[in-house]
């Protein structure tokens, strides 16, 4: 089993930056998938980038803007995250998988408790 623990949310005016750190323990983490969700009040959760040993995946939304990455030696992965808008506000969550990469949420079975990030206009 892995334990995930997101750090990093906050409020920030619009075009701020924040980085998310998801911290996992519990199992290696190398050669998992890592990825982040998010969910604004009312929405669904949606994909917005993940990090693999074959390339990073970024949701249209953010392209440019965020940077997954990650560092395996304290078994971290970060979300930096720029230029920041008001609908990038949400609880963000960050999850992990075995195998191949997926931008769909169901797939992942290990998730951290999420992590507030509000974006001012």
């Amino acid at each position: 089993q892995v334990q995930l623990v997101e750090s990093g949310g906050g409020l920030v005016q619009t075009g701020g930056s924040l980085r998310l750190s998801c911290a996992a323990s519990g199992r290696t983490f190398s050669n998992w998938i890592m990825a982040w969700f998010r969910q604004a009040p009312g929405k669904e959760r949606e994909f917005v980038a993940l990090i693999s040993w074959n390339g990073d995946v970024y949701a249209d939304s953010v392209k440019g803007r965020f940077t997954i990455s990650r560092d395996s030696a304290k078994n971290t992965a970060y979300l930096q995250m720029n230029s920041l808008k008001p609908e990038d506000t949400a609880v963000y969550y960050c999850a992990t998988r075995l195998g191949a990469r997926t931008t769909n949420g169901p797939d992942y079975n290990n998730w951290g408790q999420g992590t507030q990030v509000t974006v001012s206009s």
